[in-house]
């Protein structure tokens, strides 16, 4: 394949939108990944949470545990205690949910700014490019193998839209069937050109 063409305002126009479509990919990826850690901090909250049920849950138990131990009224006192714990331990499960939640929406926005756009910027951008390369890369095959004028003159008839093959001549068809040297010539330059390969 061969990337950038022969032809200088060409090649300059073509390194310039290449530039700034990483440029404009790289944006957006620190875009996403800004939006990521911005949303993610939101967990700390989440471990705040879990931290102190678990705190709670864990004082509770040990509290549950010691009074049951007492004589006579251990056994009626644990429960008010036992039930706390269950509170401590339902507010460790909510930090825990909340860390989760906030996790898949940090990449869920990250993703989303960033992917999008670039998908975008690789359709418009890099499929055109790539399409570019290989026919630059093809015709230039061509030409390293001999294809004469009337080839390339041939190719142009066939990728050419018609406004561009109509300045050449008005019907270049015939032209080119009757074997007039000055279509011929003008319809090859026409193809090496748009392919962006320039014969020494």
């Amino acid at each position: 394949m061969k990337f950038y063409s022969d032809f200088s305002a060409r090649r300059a126009r073509q390194i310039t939108v290449d530039v700034l479509a990483l440029v404009a990919i790289a944006a957006w990826v620190w875009l996403g990944s800004f939006v990521y850690r911005l949303v993610i901090d939101l967990r700390d909250f989440g471990v705040q949470m879990e931290e102190a049920g678990a705190g709670f849950r864990q004082t509770m138990t040990d509290l549950s545990t010691d009074l049951g131990n007492v004589p006579l009224i251990g056994t009626g006192i644990r429960a008010p205690f036992d039930g706390a714990s269950d509170a401590g331990a339902s507010l460790e499960s909510a930090g825990q949910a909340q860390q989760v939640a906030v996790e898949n929406l940090a990449a869920g926005l990250g993703i989303g700014i960033a992917a999008l756009p670039v998908l975008m910027i690789l359709i418009i951008w890099l499929i055109p490019r790539l399409r570019f390369a290989r026919r630059a890369g093809t015709t230039k095959t061509l030409v390293k193998a001999g294809a004469n004028v009337d080839l390339l003159a041939l190719r142009a008839l066939t990728t050419q839209k018609i406004t561009r093959l109509a300045t050449v001549d008005e019907d270049p068809m015939a032209a080119w069937r009757r074997g007039d040297a000055k279509v011929v010539r003008a319809l090859a330059a026409l193809e090496l050109k748009s392919s962006g390969v320039r014969i020494d």
